[in-house]
């Protein structure tokens, strides 16, 4: 017959009492045959849940419209990021943008970098000349009022429990022209030139 036993805490002066429920009927609790801790209305910690599990969101959105003109270089869009710790060096990091963008040039081939803590995170390899991105926006026979909407996903594997944020790098890789986030190259105030909407969203996987 196994047996159950209570043991002190070598520290500490607090009395730990386990009291019985005021009912009339017996009951019985059946202790599981593992180790483990129990739960609270605190919740599941973290290092519980399983492979798989979200284990927090985080959302950064930018409705304002801003012109860009980094030429050959990458351009930070400023105002849009998002900001995670994670719970566990183990942790995955999804990352999903979406952009709303626009260039200046009559075939361009406006372009994104993701970055984390102002390190370029290479999510596509650089192919000869073809450059690695991110988010890619093209346009065909352009005109004044061409803007898009693009989105990207990617799973990050950043291996810490620091503060990250992530944030999008752009350029014009074709033209080297101006880009325009949130709004086209035509933007008068009107009905037909809408005010975009970019985000960041990151959740913590648990792996």
């Amino acid at each position: 017959m196994s047996n159950i036993a209570i043991k002190g805490a070598t520290t500490g002066t607090g009395v730990f009492t386990l009291e019985s429920p005021a009912t009339n009927t017996d009951r019985t609790l059946v202790l599981p045959d593992e180790a483990g801790t129990v739960l609270t209305t605190a919740g599941v910690p973290a290092s519980a849940m399983p492979a798989g599990s979200v284990l927090q969101v985080v959302h950064g959105a930018y409705t304002s419209q801003q012109t860009l003109s980094p030429g050959s270089s990458w351009a930070e869009v400023t105002g849009l990021s998002a900001t995670i710790t994670p719970s566990s060096a183990t942790s995955k990091i999804l990352v999903s943008a979406s952009i709303n963008a626009s260039g200046s040039t009559s075939n361009y081939v406006v372009t994104f970098r993701l970055y984390r803590n102002g390190s370029y995170i290479e999510v596509s390899p650089n192919n000869s000349l073809r450059p690695g991105t991110f988010i890619t926006i093209g346009a065909q026979q352009w005109n004044n009022y061409f803007r898009y909407q693009a989105t990207g996903v990617y799973l990050d594997s950043p291996a810490s429990t620091s503060s990250l944020t992530y944030k999008l790098y752009t350029r014009d890789t074709r033209d080297n022209g101006v880009v325009f986030i949130n709004s086209g190259y035509y933007d008068e105030n009107g009905a037909s030139n809408p005010v975009g909407y970019s985000s960041i969203t990151l959740m913590e996987i648990a792996a």
